[in-house]
């Protein structure tokens, strides 16, 4: 098995100035497995409520991800609600209600202990390391975190951050989780307590690569239709760490090429809500937008 990725499933209510939907297929996990699928293999480590509807479930399958591991728990499935303004830069939460996901402790199958590379998405940094004490030889670690655990809980993912190669986060999570307004001076600390990449994600300016001796930025892709952002960086995630393992690059080339493929599968969600966009896909349209992204950054060198 190639990826392992242990996160939540969960049912969104989004509203953006573009419209509003109730009770859709969301989560960490969702997002980031079927964004993965279309590189290589996935398996998806998660938990759902009895009221975890069989379409939904059919929404994994058909995208070849391995949901053995998803635990069906007695309750409710994890809840969140959200508004966009017209910027869509930020989102208010509404409403939260962890339901089932409360209690999840990730419990590997035998066959997933193999996985070559593993996400830990955004979930407890004590539970991110249970999940790694579980997998035997990881080729890849790769995580993920949020505000919520860099402030609550930062010892605990200070002791995370040792053991993972690759950090993905938001520019302000950046910030707030080194203590430093400058973003390279962040970046720079954050690398400095384990991981060997730190990946920024920008929103609607990119992403940026960060490592010891290089940095790397590739830009959003300009859209004139953006309807819904939620679960673009689970997307981008998804196509990162999909690219790798399907390609088997660790080169700084390869990690290059994930971030535009990441970038890839997050300009394709955030046109329609939910997973519709992501579901309906095709890879010519993911090698397609990749050519786009290659010309959009393409630039000749002074003579």
């Amino acid at each position: 098995m190639s990826i392992l990725a242990v996160g939540s499933v969960a049912y969104d209510t989004v509203k953006t100035p573009f419209g509003e939907v109730e009770e859709v297929l969301g989560g960490s996990a969702t997002y980031f497995s079927v964004a993965a699928s279309y590189f290589s293999d996935v398996a998806v480590v998660a938990v759902v409520g009895e009221d975890f509807a069989e379409r939904d479930l059919q929404v994994f399958r058909d995208r070849g991800v391995d949901v053995d591991g998803l635990e069906r728990a007695k309750g409710k499935t994890f809840r969140w609600s959200g508004e966009y303004d017209f910027a869509l830069n930020d989102c208010r939460t509404l409403d939260t209600q962890l339901n089932v996901f409360g209690d999840f402790k990730p419990r590997l199958l035998d066959k997933h202990r193999d996985a070559h590379f593993l996400f830990l998405g955004n979930i407890s940094p004590d539970l991110q390391r249970s999940v790694l004490r579980q997998v035997r030889h990881p080729k890849l670690v790769v995580c993920d975190t949020m505000n919520f655990w860099i402030e609550k809980e930062f010892n605990s993912l200070f002791e995370t951050l040792k053991l993972v190669d690759i950090l993905i986060i938001n520019d302000g999570e950046t910030r707030q989780l080194a203590n430093e307004p400058n973003l390279y001076r962040a970046g720079r600390k954050i690398l400095s307590w384990g991981p060997k990449a730190l990946v920024i994600k920008r929103g609607e300016y990119g992403a940026i690569m960060m490592n010891t001796k290089s940095i790397f930025g590739a830009p959003a892709f300009p859209l004139e239709d953006v309807f819904d952002p939620t679960g673009a960086g689970d997307s981008f995630a998804g196509g990162f760490v999909g690219f790798l393992a399907g390609s088997q690059d660790l080169s700084e080339v390869g990690i290059r090429k994930a971030i535009v493929f990441g970038s890839v599968m997050a300009s394709f969600d955030v046109e329609k809500f939910s997973l519709d966009r992501l579901k309906e896909l095709t890879f010519p349209e993911v090698q397609q937008r990749y050519k786009e992204f290659k010309q959009l950054t393409h630039f000749e060198d002074i003579e």
